[in-house]
């Protein structure tokens, strides 16, 4: 560890000074102390449900409950789902979809699978003991034109004041982003199934 001597330490301690009574400033300038969150987690890298899961165990941490709704995503047995199992009857799942466009290949099957999960999503919504509500991959079905776009919206926009949902998958659709109260954009830098790895336990699932 490098030495560091008075006067940078002084410097050093009145500069943070400063940056914190700008932060200050800013916290106590906010007109909402709390309110229920739109959040989407969308863009080509790796991470999306993975960020909205690390979302629930906060979650979960402060006592409330989660409900997880996966709208595309088959009969895998993932980590996320076996670990956040443990807390009972404070987290309930479900797994709605039939597996990737790709797999599934039947387009009917696909929207009435859509609208299933979009209607469970709705009854967990309405459930005053949910505090996080995770629609895993409803981007995906809303790029696809599985569900209504703009229904969808009205209904996230009237969900109930202090409920918190995320969406997840790539390709967010501009209205949602617009709707939502937090964005973020996951980028790819690099990505090691390029390199010929395939999917692994505890990495992708």
């Amino acid at each position: 560890m490098r030495e560091i001597d008075e006067a940078e330490a002084e410097r050093h301690k009145a500069k943070m000074a400063r940056r914190k009574a700008v932060q200050d400033a800013e916290v106590e300038a906010k007109p909402t102390a709390e309110k229920g969150l739109l959040i989407v987690n969308t863009g080509p890298g790796k991470g999306k449900s993975t960020a909205a899961f690390g979302l629930a165990l906060r979650m979960l941490g402060h006592g409330r409950r989660v409900g997880v709704v996966q709208f595309i995503k088959g009969a895998w047995q993932t980590g996320e789902k076996e670990a956040l199992a443990l807390f009972g009857d404070r987290v309930v799942w479900y797994t709605m979809g039939e597996g990737f466009t790709w797999e599934t290949q039947d387009l009917k099957r696909d929207i009435a699978a859509a609208a299933r999960a979009w209607e469970m999503a709705r009854r967990l919504m309405d459930d005053p003991s949910f505090g996080l509500i995770i629609l895993d991959e409803m981007n995906i079905a809303l790029r696809y034109d599985y569900l209504d776009l703009d229904s969808v919206i009205a209904t996230l926009n009237a969900r109930r004041a202090g409920l918190h949902v995320i969406v997840t998958g790539r390709n967010a659709k501009p209205p949602l982003i617009e709707a939502a109260d937090l964005v973020t954009e996951m980028g790819q830098a690099k990505h090691h199934f390029a390199a010929g790895v395939k999917a692994q336990q505890g990495i992708e699932f």
